[in-house]
């Protein structure tokens, strides 16, 4: 069972606005894309073709402390802080040099898709959710 990820990345220039910044906004692909890497690293796919389920998000926030600049080279971890019957839920942590530039949390839902049928919430498949574990507390985190 996997409970966290680390992604070492580097600010792409179309990221930042005309303050030569992050745009706030790519800091939630940021941590979805530490999400894809964490199902990856889990020997999953968030989002494999032909999938009858899918994890929408239902809550994403984030709390801003330094800005991130192009080039900057930075990383996201992601942790599984809360696992349910339906859901999974996340924090990340963006730092550079050992400072944090941001945190955020994420919630998805897992849900049923049917042609012709508004999605609908559903249990986690077992061999989903027994791939994931809930990561004991950080100093952060309490």
């Amino acid at each position: 069972m996997i409970s966290e990820f680390r992604l070492t990345r580097r600010v792409q220039f179309h990221e930042t606005d005309a303050a030569g910044i992050v745009h706030f906004s790519v800091f939630f692909r940021y941590m979805e894309e530490a999400e894809h890497g964490l199902w990856r690293a889990a020997g999953l796919s968030i989002a494999p073709p032909g999938a009858r389920i899918g994890f929408p998000r239902v809550a994403a926030s984030f709390d801003f402390r330094r800005p991130l600049r192009f080039e900057d080279e930075f990383e996201v971890l992601l942790r599984v802080t809360g696992k349910s019957a339906k859901s999974l839920s996340y924090s990340a942590a963006i730092t550079k040099d050992g400072e944090t530039a941001a945190r955020g949390a994420l919630t998805v839902a897992c849900v049923a898709k049917e042609p012709g049928q508004p999605m609908r919430s559903t249990p986690i498949p077992p061999e989903i959710a027994s791939r994931f574990a809930v990561a004991p507390a950080a100093e952060d985190d309490r």
